[in-house]
Parts: structure tokens; sequence; C-alpha cells
């Protein structure tokens, strides 16, 4: 398993706008965690939201990876995701906590931002 492939790999789907690409990287009892939010538990709800996200908030997420470290089965990594809405494009500093099972599959993933810069605060 190479978790630096697999973790761009799953940030490529967003760009991509594909939803059952992404939620087939978690595992079924994963934990997604956009941390100024509450956790999301389980596939089902992980679908929830990127199907919410990509469907009224943000129709396109880039993500720009400007570093990305490996340790294991962890990987970090600090990028600009780019929303493209209809209100405009919004960049947000994003820095990326992901922790994989052995065969590739994301158990938790955490994103740390300034909810400020999302919402325009």
């Amino acid at each position: 398993m190479d978790a630096d492939k697999v973790v761009r790999d799953f940030c490529d789907a967003w760009g991509r706008g594909d939803v059952d690409a992404i939620v087939a990287g978690f595992t079924e009892d994963a934990v997604y965690h956009n941390i100024p939010m509450e956790p999301l538990v389980g596939t089902q709800a992980i679908r929830g939201f990127v199907e919410g996200f990509l469907g009224s908030t943000a129709s396109v997420v880039a993500f720009d990876i400007r570093h990305q470290l490996v340790a294991g089965n962890v990987v970090m990594n600090e990028r600009v995701d780019t929303l493209s809405m209809e209100a405009g494009d919004v960049a947000l500093p994003v820095c990326g906590v992901f922790e994989l099972t052995d065969d590739g599959k994301i158990k938790a993933w955490r994103d740390y931002f300034d909810m400020a810069a999302f919402t325009g605060g």
C-alpha cells in the first residue's frame, strides 16, 4: 500500500466530484472530522455530507496539496482547497491528517481550517 498515492488519489476524487470514489476510500466505520464541526461516523453519514456539500455548497473542490508527509499509515498534508461556488471561488487553507488501514482505506480523516475563511466572516 502506497499511503501517499492513496491520499493523493482520494483528493483527486474531490476535484472530479466523484462521490462514489470519495466514499469508497473510507472504511465502513470511518470518522471524518472537519474540526470546526461535529465529526461524521460511518460511510452513510459521510456520503450524506459529501452529496450535500457537492450538490448545494460547492460544485467542485480542487485540492492543491502544497506539502504531504507520510509516516507509516498516517498521512498529513497542507493544502489549499478551492471551492467553486455560485458566489465565486473560495480558497481555504487546510491541514489534513489521514489514518489509513493496511489495505489503504481511510479510517480517520481530520481537517483543520478556519471556519471564518469558509463563511466569509
